[in-house]
């Protein structure tokens, strides 16, 4: 079977600067990890020492660092998604970042961070007449979003106590 020749150009020079221009129009969009930058990359036909080439070059001027990265996914779905520290490890493992850069973008948070953030989001889907139902539903929601058993078991029990008049 005959391997299909790359869309870009692979020889030199020009390979590597087709591939830095095209890395650079994506990291305009939004910020990437090495690893998913480079399949990108590939994935659009540049050749693999092209792609290696202008990752290399990005890490050098600093526009591309996955340290970075994972902080700033990390934070932006605390924050704007709610996720739990589950799913954003997930994510990130699935982006190709190191353990290490993974771990130090999830301790940037401690469990009552998380808890608190858990207590808010069972608080807007308990009902104030809550039944086990409404519990079971609430702790499937944590689930899905990355919060570990006992840490959402704790937020609703949280929520369930909480004065209507403190959120």
């Amino acid at each position: 079977m005959a391997v299909p020749a790359p869309l870009h150009d692979a020889g030199g020079a020009e390979g590597a600067s087709e591939a830095l221009a095209d890395a650079v129009r994506a990291l305009g969009r939004r910020e990437y990890g090495i690893a998913e930058l480079s399949t990108r990359l590939e994935g659009r036909g540049h050749a693999h020492e092209a792609v290696a080439s202008a990752v290399g070059t990005l890490i050098e001027e600093g526009l591309l660092d996955d340290r970075r990265f994972a902080r700033r996914f990390a934070e932006d779905k605390r924050s704007l998604a709610g996720w739990g520290e589950e799913r954003i490890r997930g994510a990130l493992e699935a982006r190709g970042l190191e353990s290490w850069d993974i771990e130090r973008a999830l301790s940037a948070e401690d469990a009552e961070q998380q808890i608190a953030r858990a207590v808010k989001i069972a608080q807007t889907r308990l009902p104030a007449d809550c039944r086990d139902t409404d519990r079971q539903r609430v702790l499937g929601l944590l689930a899905r979003r990355g919060y570990p058993l006992d840490l959402s078991y704790e937020a609703i029990r949280r929520a369930e106590r909480a004065d209507p008049r403190d959120g």
